[in-house]
């Protein structure tokens, strides 16, 4: 086993608190340009890249080869981003519970925090502008020791976003972490799990308290399932406990 060197965590729902507000942008964009989508299906899909699910659904709606796929992707697309952009602007966002203290606690201990996101770049900077949490990110999204993100990593960013393990594979990329097994995945969704499983990480861990509850996690590729990030400290304490036994 090896010392934990970074944690990765998803950002709405995991460490930024979430009313559904994505649902409703979303079902709210969906209603304006035509698209025909239940509140369940749209919840299933929470945390892969915005854009592949508007594709995977006007798919589903038009057919896989309808020539109207992309126009259409596109026109629902853009207005999400209007709708949601325009949300986080105007309402703010807030940290979850523990989420500050379990970030003040890895500081502690010279672990690496980066956050990931199904957000395309502008929305993540909002998101992050409004919560005091680019300060000390260059113009690459990565931080120094001091800051108190490590790195920042959004869905645009990468060749395939979730379920793949692109972003948590960038994320150990920018902060030189090389062994998977010395990484931590925390998210709220099953995308987050799947993701943390494609990257063979040490820890792949699920946070019931998020948009998904416990029951809709726990048929998914995971380790342990949290009730909050409050519980993060002490399974990190416990894994550094077995690494001296």
């Amino acid at each position: 086993m090896q010392p934990i060197e970074l944690v990765v965590f998803d950002m709405a729902g995991t460490t930024v608190t979430d009313h559904h507000e994505v649902e409703r942008c979303f079902a709210e964009a969906a209603v304006e340009t035509g698209l025909s989508v239940t509140d369940e299906r749209i919840l299933a899909m929470q945390g892969l890249a915005k854009r592949y699910v508007f594709e995977t659904l006007w798919k589903e709606q038009l057919g896989e080869d309808s020539p109207e796929v992309q126009s259409n992707v596109d026109i629902s697309y853009d207005s999400f981003r209007r709708i949601l952009e325009e949300h986080y602007l105007t309402q703010g966002a807030t940290p979850t519970e523990g989420c500050l203290e379990t970030f003040a606690y890895l500081h502690e201990r010279g672990i690496a925090i980066a956050l990931t996101t199904g957000f395309y770049r502008v929305v993540t900077d909002i998101i992050l502008e409004k919560l005091g949490w680019l300060e000390g990110l260059d113009a690459q999204r990565v931080g120094t020791p001091t800051s108190l993100l490590q790195a920042s990593i959004a869905s645009d960013e990468v060749s395939r976003g979730r379920p793949y393990p692109q972003m948590i594979e960038r994320a150990m990329q920018l902060v030189g972490v090389t062994n998977p097994k010395a990484v931590v995945n925390i998210g709220d969704t099953p995308s987050d799990l799947l993701s943390g499983r494609a990257a063979g990480v040490a820890l792949n861990l699920g946070l019931t308290n998020g948009t998904h509850s416990r029951e809709q996690l726990e048929n998914q590729p995971h380790d342990l399932l949290l009730g909050s990030l409050w519980e993060l400290p002490a399974l990190l304490e416990k894994h550094e406990l077995s690494l001296t036994n």
